[in-house]
This record gives structure tokens, sequence and C-alpha cells, in this order.
């Protein structure tokens, strides 16, 4: 059949169409923004993307029309599909109907870390010769590739808290139906959608009443929004993480780039990788728990996490110039910015850092965050922030309260010629927002060979 994707270049439903195309279906879809990593992705694939939400790319009408979740009433092309009487559905209820039914699904829900998580689980499963699908929100570096069917019954998927599409405002994840889930963390986030964070904890009580009472939960011992979420009620046997629970670590360097494993109490191998960040370590633990739930000895994991490569944008270093590097990162939330940064110290010592950080997600632009920014770059030796347009709050006022220098720059030309006047061989560049951000990165490298 025809499947027409709106919002085909998200994370989410660009992976989608992804596994529509390998069930043997045409896939077409269509974005307000076609950029990479996704476009590149979809188009290697086969899959045809147009620009905008022209209701003239649904004539002829497709058999069905999956809507993502950022389309809202309004829209052309919404409006198009709702007035012509085109069957639709959301991106999660397809996902559930056609790909996750009768299948052994691992979900990774939590504020932060899901991506990088959900790679790591999919890639020690496939290291231990268990061929799972996967629906990742990111390119993982193992496999090349966001989505897959794979050829067994487990499935990795990510699990986003986000709303489901304009007319299902439940989360994503309650569609899944997991029987191996990890909750990574849980901290306030979306305030386009929640307005507070019970919130957000009554949509993942939602998500823990759907696992089986055969099934498990993993979670850290950190958490209390978590703690929290369990007290509504919980059916379903709990493994913990980190201090005090039952997988805990020992580090063998202080960037996380070494640590021991320990399970009740013995030691069951070290990880030795590329990652770095207390972050990165306390993911690790959750992927050997939620891998040792179907199977997979953690020695075996252990060994699969060493040859782990991390999900394209997180920490991801794009280029090296005259001695500068450059990293690409996906950060957007005050935790995300500050553990970010804090990995990277651990490593590069006293090697001065530059942060340029976009304020660009829902919450951002809504301001949600703000008291928290000026904290989370405390790591950096200086800040740009980058102010778009339509930012709705004075981000001069965050720059001024930074513990570290701090600039605020409404123009890629100004932060580019910033750092150059700044950048000295041996200075590490991050780049963090979850857009393209105007393809920054490749013209701060061309400027800087100049």
């Amino acid at each position: 059949m025809h499947i027409h994707i709106l919002g085909i270049c998200g994370t989410f439903m660009g992976s989608l169409a992804v596994l529509a195309k390998e069930l043997g279906h045409r896939v077409t879809g269509s974005d307000a923004n076609v950029y990479p990593p996704m476009s590149t992705q979809l188009e290697a694939q086969g899959i045809e993307l147009m620009q905008g939400y022209d209701p003239a790319h649904l004539d002829p009408a497709p058999d069905l029309v999956v809507v993502g979740n950022a389309l809202s009433r309004g829209n052309p092309a919404v409006e198009h599909v709702l007035n012509k009487g085109l069957p639709y559905v959301s991106g999660p209820q397809w996902l559930a109907d056609h790909v996750l039914q009768g299948r052994w699904v691992m979900a990774v829900a939590g504020t932060h870390g899901k991506t990088t998580t959900t790679s790591m689980l999919a890639w020690v499963l496939e290291h231990a010769g268990m061929s799972p699908g996967f629906l990742i929100g990111g390119v993982p570096q193992n496999f090349g590739i966001s989505a897959r069917l794979g050829g067994t019954p487990f499935f990795v998927v990510e699990a986003d808290e986000y709303d489901s599409a304009f007319f299902d405002k439940r989360s994503k994840f309650v569609h899944y139906r997991p029987r191996t889930a990890i909750l990574n963390n849980l901290e306030f986030d979306h305030a386009d959608i929640f307005p507070d964070l019970p919130a957000i904890e009554r949509q993942f009580h939602h998500l823990v009443r759907t696992i089986p009472g055969e099934g498990l939960i993993i979670h850290p011992t950190t958490e209390p929004a978590l703690v929290r979420v369990l007290e509504m009620g919980c059916w379903t046997p709990v493994q913990t993480t980190g201090e005090g629970g039952q997988w805990q670590v020992r580090l063998l360097s202080e960037d996380g780039s070494r640590f021991e494993v320990q399970f009740d109490g013995k030691v069951q191998g070290t990880v030795e990788w590329t990652l770095t960040g207390q972050h990165n370590v306390a993911n690790a633990l959750a992927t050997l728990a939620a891998a040792r739930h179907v199977g997979v000895v953690p020695e075996l994991g252990i060994a699969a996490l060493s040859a782990f490569r991390n999900v394209k944008r997180r920490m991801e270093k794009v280029a090296e110039v005259n001695g500068v590097t450059i990293y690409d990162d996906f950060a957007h939330h005050p935790t995300a910015i500050a553990t970010t940064l804090d990995g990277l110290r651990k490593r590069v010592g006293e090697a001065s850092v530059i942060a340029i950080i976009e304020p660009r997600s829902n919450s951002m632009k809504l301001g949600a965050h703000r008291d928290g920014l000026p904290e989370s770059v405390a790591q950096a030796d200086q800040v740009i922030w980058y102010a778009p347009p339509n930012l709705g709050w004075d981000l001069a006022a965050t720059a001024a309260a930074c513990p570290v220098p701090a600039v605020v720059c409404d123009s890629l030309e100004a932060i580019i010629e910033r750092v150059k006047g700044q950048a000295r061989p041996g200075t590490e560049v991050v780049i963090m927002s979850n857009g393209g951000f105007g393809g920054l990165h490749g013209k701060l490298a061309k400027a800087l060979e100049g």
C-alpha cells in the first residue's frame, strides 16, 4: 500500500518510514524542514521527500496517512486529510499495530539518554547474535540506520513521553506495551504540552500499568520522580541501578571511559569505551540489566559496550581544524548540557572549552528551563548563546548570570567571528542544539581553515 507520512524528517517519523518501506509499502513523506541526517537516510532508502505541507502532495490520495505529532489543526495537509476523509493514524499507533504486535518489546523511557541507551541496548543484543528489530530517534553508528524490523521476536524502541498526535494526547509510549522497560530518569520537560512534573509522572505511570507481571522494570535509585511513579502502583518485578542498587559501578577513570560493573555485589567485568560522562555510565548499567532479562549474560554485554559507537549528534566529533576540535551535541536541557560538559571537561583537563548553545526546543523557547541554564555551563571556559528571532524571553539576563564569560549572538556570522577570535590550537568547541543550527558546524570548520 501507499503510505504518506506527514512530518517525515522527525527522528521518530523518519525511523517509522524506514520500517514501513522494509515491510514492502510504497512510502512518501513531507516535512516543513527536510534536512540531514534523516533526509540523507530516507533518500538512501528510496523514500520520496517533499518540502512543505502542500495538499497537492496527497493527490492522488495515499492508502494511509501517518500524522506526526508536530502537526496540528490548521496545517493545510491536516485539513486536506480531514476534509477528504482520508484514512489516518498516529505514528505510535501504526508502529504498535504493524510492527510491535506479538514481539518482545524492550522500551527505553526517560527525560535524558533515551536515544543513546536504545542504541546501546540494540547493539548489545546484536553483538550477542540476537538480531533485534529497533526504532531509535537518531542514527546509531554501529548500525548506520535508525530502524529495522530485525530477525527475532526482540524489538528495542525509544519510548518517548511526548504526545502521539493532534487527535491523541497520550504519550507515545503507552502504545508500545513493553515486556522490558528502562525508566532512565525523570525531570520536567516538554513545557509546551505538560503543565508540570506530576503531569509527566502520571503518563509514566500509564506506561507502568501496561508492563506485564512477568516483565521487568529497570530504574536508578537516585530519581525521586520515578520512585513516585512506582508508588502509584507497580505490578512488575523491579531492578535498580546506581548507588545502593543491584547494578553498580566502580569508576576506573574519572571521565567514565573505564568502569567496573557489579551485579548483586559480584564483579561482572570492565567496560572500556570511547564515551565519557556519568550519564553514559548510568545508561550502560540500565542496558546491561535489560539485556540480561532477555538472556545476554553481563560478560557478553560488557564486551559489546566496549565496541559501542555512540549515536550521531551525541558528542560527535565532526571536525578538527588547525588543532581546534568541533563537536556536535543534541543537548537541549540544563541537565544534559551540564553532564555533557562535565564529561568533556574530565576528558580534556585544562584545555579551553567553548560551548555554543541554541535554545531551540519548545521548552527552551517557552523559557521553562531558563533558571537552570546559567549553572549548566559551569564546566565551559566561555559560552556563546544564540538568540533566535522568535525567543520570547531575555537571553541576555541568562548570559549575565553565567558563572563563566558568556555572550549572546543573533547570527551565525557573529558566532563564527567570535570563535575565530578566541580559538587556539587545543581548544574544544561544543555546538549544542536539537536542530540543524543552520549548518553552523560545517561553516565554522570552513572559517577556521582560513
